[in-house]
């Protein structure tokens, strides 16, 4: 188990078929992990405390998904001194455009790393890799996931050139 913690924050439960591929990573790299439903807008002094109380309970990122005005990331982000990892949720009128729009336009002093529309594994492997800086362990097995990527590519490569080669 790798020394680095990630709470996970999901604006709602609805979020989560979107969010299984964060969990799934995280497990992957054995990483520890919490999440919790807190709304940036229907319950913000949960979400405010969260975000407050996350150093103090161990955590090194949070991770926070979001749809629609998708406000949560940034109020956690102004929380906490912790980095935020927003993930914008795909849904509504504007199919996730909104939702990533929020994430990402933050004004100064209250970052937020933001990843692709339902890109929860992304968001997953950026919170391994902060955490990585200070963990050797963590580190190794991020730099084998990578190797692992650039072999799939190979393979694939092989394969269409077989393809190619039958036409």
């Amino acid at each position: 188990m790798s020394n680095g913690k990630v709470l996970v924050v999901m604006g709602s439960d609805s979020d989560f078929p979107v969010m299984e591929k964060c969990f799934k990573m995280l497990s992957k790299f054995d990483v520890a992990y919490d999440a919790a439903v807190a709304s940036a807008h229907r319950t913000p002094e949960r979400a405010a405390k969260l975000a407050s109380e996350a150093e103090s309970n161990g955590y090194d990122v949070i991770i926070a998904a979001a749809g629609l005005a998708a406000h949560l990331a940034g109020v956690l982000a102004a929380h906490t001194a912790l980095p935020v990892i927003g993930v914008p949720c795909k849904g509504g009128a504007l199919n996730g455009v909104d939702a990533l729009y929020a994430t990402v336009q933050m004004p100064t002093g209250i970052p937020v790393a933001t990843v692709a529309i339902d890109g929860a594994a992304n968001a997953a492997i950026l919170a391994c890799q902060m955490i990585a800086i200070r963990d050797g362990e963590l580190r190794t097995k991020l730099t084998e996931y990578k190797e692992e990527l650039k072999s799939s590519v190979d393979a694939k490569d092989a394969a269409l050139k077989e393809k190619i080669a039958n036409i």
